[in-house]
Formats: C-alpha cells, sequence, structure tokens
C-alpha cells in the first residue's frame, strides 16, 4: 500500500503504478523507477535502472527452469519470477512440489501487490498533505531495506560506499537518475567478483 500512496504523492496518476505493478510485478525495480521518475529523472533513465535490478532475475529464470515448465508455460510462468516466488519454489524442491508452491506464491502476489497499490494509491488521494505522513520517505527507506542484507559482507560495504560517493558527488551535476546509475556501475566495479574453486 505504501507503494501507490508514495506513487500518488509523488504526482504520478493512479493508474501508472498499478499498471507498472501488474506488468513488472518486481518490487525493488518498480520503487526505483518510480523514485527517479518522481525526482524528476527521465523514463529512460529510470527504465535502465529497473532493467539493471532486474537484472538478477536471469540468474534466478536458470535456478528454477525445471518449474517453469516448456513453451508457452515457461513464458507464462516467467512472468511471475521474483525474489519470492523462487525463494519458495527452491524451498519445496525437496517435496517435490516447487511447481505448485511458486505458482500459488507468484499468482498471490499478481493479485495482492496491484491491489495493494490501488487500495494505497486511493487512501494516498484521500490525504490532504502526504507528505505530512512522511511517505516522501519511503522509496528511499524501502530501498535500503533491499540492500541491507548484502551489506554484511565488507566487500559489499566497500561498494556501496563507493557508489554512495559517486552518487553524492554527481548529483549536483546530472540529471536526476543519472547519479543513481552511476553509483550502481561505481559499486559493480569496487566489489571483487567471487572466483570458483
Amino acid at each position: 500500500m505504501s507503494y501507490g500512496a508514495a506513487a500518488v504523492a509523488a504526482g504520478l496518476p493512479l493508474w501508472f503504478p498499478v499498471a507498472l505493478g501488474i506488468v513488472v510485478l518486481a518490487a525493488g525495480s518498480e520503487f526505483l523507477f518510480l523514485g527517479i521518475v518522481a525526482a524528476g529523472g527521465s523514463p529512460a533513465t529510470a527504465l535502465l535502472a529497473g532493467l539493471l535490478v532486474n537484472a538478477r532475475h536471469i540468474g534466478y529464470g536458470f535456478s528454477v527452469a525445471d518449474v517453469l515448465g516448456t513453451g508457452w508455460r515457461r513464458i507464462r510462468h516467467a512472468h511471475l519470477l521474483n525474489d519470492e516466488t523462487v525463494a519458495v519454489a527452491l524451498s519445496q524442491r525437496a517435496t517435490g512440489h516447487s511447481r505448485a508452491a511458486y505458482l500459488a506464491c507468484g499468482l498471490g502476489i499478481l493479485a495482492a501487490w496491484p491491489s495493494g497499490t490501488l487500495l494505497g494509491g486511493l487512501l494516498g488521494n484521500s490525504v490532504p498533505d502526504p507528505g505530512a505522513l512522511g511517505l516522501d520517505a519511503v522509496f528511499p527507506a524501502v530501498l535500503l531495506a533491499l540492500i541491507m542484507p548484502a551489506l554484511s559482507e565488507p566487500p559489499v560495504r566497500r561498494g556501496a560506499a563507493a557508489g554512495a560517493i559517486l552518487a553524492l558527488l554527481t548529483t549536483p551535476l546530472l540529471p536526476p537518475g543519472l547519479p543513481i546509475l552511476l553509483a550502481g556501475a561505481g559499486a559493480a566495479l569496487t566489489i571483487p567478483r567471487r572466483r570458483h574453486r
């Protein structure tokens, strides 16, 4: 619900975050996309940032390829691919119920996420001053919550610090949204690759 409320508080029409929730179905990239657009960044920059965040889904697809099925079924089921559905499917591997768990979780998210967005947007539209509720802090808070678990590793902390410094230095100089992309690139370049033995 906070996603919908924050989106309308940022001046976006309610249909947009609801449609994004149905089409994209990946909260992290949706929050990032709307955050960049709400900050005045170009939709193209926001789209690129969202695609970069969702690049992790490529690996997810390989890890649950057997769950997705083949042919048209694979295409339909791939739309439900996100952090939660993959985690649920993998947790059910030993039981042989991976596909059922994946579909139940995915269809539940497909129903709940856009519905919650719509409800949050409607409630957000009814609040005279959304800024008074602190909705402007939702986008950064959610993005911070998404990266916090990864910050337990020192190389990742160094990469995050490098990205944050790069974003802070370039924010006054570049159009909105580009500093975030540069921060991600800077972070990626400073985090050493894992070596497989």
